[in-house]
């Protein structure tokens, strides 16, 4: 693998002029008046997703340019690199193969691929480990005895079944309810609980170790719960997504489901911290699932850079953050199923590329990850749009919207159609016959992802291609996408903090530390 940071490459400093003679003035609006192709030209289908870029501070030249960036930076080597099996994951020495839990089969494989022989061993297992989870999902989808499921679990095993879960509402099976905790506050948990009977609930414990500590606090307090509501049967009503079966089995639960270190987190829907999804879709749902994201992946791994939608997303967001200074970046879903997609995607891109160092540990000079936000539409609208339009700062936005509804509510589509258009429309244009306070600048820039209709298949390519853009501008920062050293620090010192709670010791601490702390025990 041959990579080179972007900041190092003759294209970056190709780039700056581009910004300082046309970037920087760019205006879309006479660009769309002099090229009546722009649509077709910076628009695309993926797998299962349609985009239009047209919208965006970008033309032609710097398009050339910023894909030269990326040749130039390796990232085709280190594309490759991620799909052979390489460990990548320079600071954990391990792979990253997120994208295998989606692969079909061996036996179902292109022969030619030989980098998927690196990794055979690897796949069995994976399907092996998912024909048996999706076995006990149909389980438990046939057991009208369970009607709740209570998945325990944070961050990655948490964000992505619950996103997908309710995303997926519509083709949920009937009879069934889905919860899910992960905050360490108990009002959570207690909140479940009240809507929950012993007799009738699975609970899902997903944690890799069997250690993470907001999740076992959750977990210890649901199996006193249950024990107090006078459960006798653990084995039966709790199930664990986690590689420490002996930690498991000391709880009390028989059936687990592990994967692997190579999977992070953040990346782990595909894996058995699905189960969620898979009792609540079925099987064959799962699996519809699964292929529309290995659709995604096999556009990203085979298409030609400027035709590769992952790509010139990743790229564009090197553009806008890099040479901009664009800070965040604003998700807005029309689509009212996708009301957690925007919280997915914040862990999934800002745990990931927040980072300040490159592979090597080198201090970067230049900014990383954006500040990823939303809400759904139309709700956005009436709060945080009129920043968007008027505020100081510019803010790019992705609206995500689908064509066909799961409804038959007549003029409810056409209305949350018109808005999007018409929100996508109003940033570009703005208003400039008017001043003062109904002046509105435009200019300001967005990209349409459009989904025919939101199923199995194509929520599975949208999340993947979203976990491919943001390996596309990690590789061409130079960082390591896939740790997270920085959740740690937290973690440690709350160790210290709690034993101090309950001690009242204070000493060795920092003023405002050990003055909250006080007057928490006052």
């Amino acid at each position: 693998m041959n990579t080179t940071r972007c900041d190092r490459t003759p294209s970056w400093a190709a780039l700056q002029a581009r910004f300082e003679t046309s970037g920087r003035s760019f205006d879309l609006r006479p660009e769309f008046a002099a090229d009546p192709q722009r649509f077709a030209s910076f628009s695309q289908s993926a797998p299962h997703v349609f985009a239009d870029l047209s919208k965006n501070l970008i033309d032609e030249a710097t398009q050339a340019l910023l894909l030269d960036l990326a040749r130039q930076s390796g990232l085709e080597s280190h594309r490759d690199a991620m799909f052979a099996g390489a460990k990548i994951n320079s600071t954990e020495q391990r792979a990253v193969m997120h994208w295998l839990l989606r692969n079909p089969p061996l036996a179902l494989v292109d022969q030619g691929r030989e980098d998927i022989k690196n990794v055979a061993t690897e796949l069995a297992q994976v399907h092996a480990t998912l024909d048996a989870m999706l076995a006990y999902a149909e389980a438990v989808r046939a057991d009208a005895d369970i009607t709740d499921v209570v998945n325990i679990g944070i961050g990655g095993s948490d964000l992505g079944p619950q996103m997908a879960v309710l995303a997926l509402d519509e083709f949920v099976t009937p009879g069934k309810r889905f919860h899910f905790v992960s905050n360490v506050d108990g009002h959570e948990l207690a909140a479940v609980l009240k809507k929950v009977k012993v007799e009738s609930t699975l609970f899902l414990i997903a944690s890799k170790t069997f250690t993470t500590i907001e999740t076992m606090t959750n977990a210890h307090s649901a199996k006193a719960w249950f024990e107090a509501q006078g459960g006798t049967h653990i084995a039966r009503h709790f199930a664990a997504l986690t590689t420490n079966v002996a930690a498991a089995n000391s709880f009390g639960i028989s059936t687990t489901f592990g994967f692997w270190d190579w999977v992070g987190g953040r990346y782990s829907v595909w894996s058995a911290i699905g189960l969620p999804l898979a009792i609540a879709i079925g099987a064959p749902g799962f699996r519809e699932f699964l292929a529309g994201a290995h659709d995604m992946d096999e556009h990203f791994r085979t298409a030609p850079l400027a035709q590769n939608l992952p790509v010139r997303l990743g790229l564009l967001d090197v553009w806008y953050r890099n040479f901009h200074g664009f800070t965040s970046r604003s998700v807005a879903p029309y689509h009212c199923a996708l009301k957690r997609y925007p919280a997915y995607l914040q862990q999934l891109e800002m745990e990931s590329n927040g980072k300040r160092v490159d592979a090597s540990g080198e201090a970067l000079p230049f900014s990383t990850s954006p500040v990823v936000w939303g809400e759904p539409g139309t709700n956005g609208q009436h709060a945080y749009f009129q920043m968007l339009h008027q505020g100081t700062d510019v803010v790019p936005v992705e609206f995500v919207a689908v064509k066909k509804p799961q409804h038959s509510l007549p003029g409810h589509h056409t209305l949350l159609l018109a808005n999007v258009l018409a929100q996508a429309q109003a940033l570009m244009l703005g208003k400039t016959d008017a001043g003062g306070h109904k002046h509105f600048t435009g200019n300001r820039p967005s990209t349409f992802l459009l989904l025919d209709e939101l199923t199995p298949t194509s929520l599975g390519a949208l999340i993947a291609l979203q976990e491919h853009r943001v390996f596309v501008s990690g590789s061409l920062w130079g960082i390591n996408s896939f740790d997270q050293w920085g959740v740690e620090l937290g973690k440690v010192l709350a160790k210290d903090v709690e034993a101090r709670l309950l001690s009242g010791d204070t000493a060795g601490l920092d003023g405002s530390t050990a003055g909250l702390l006080a007057r928490l025990q006052a």
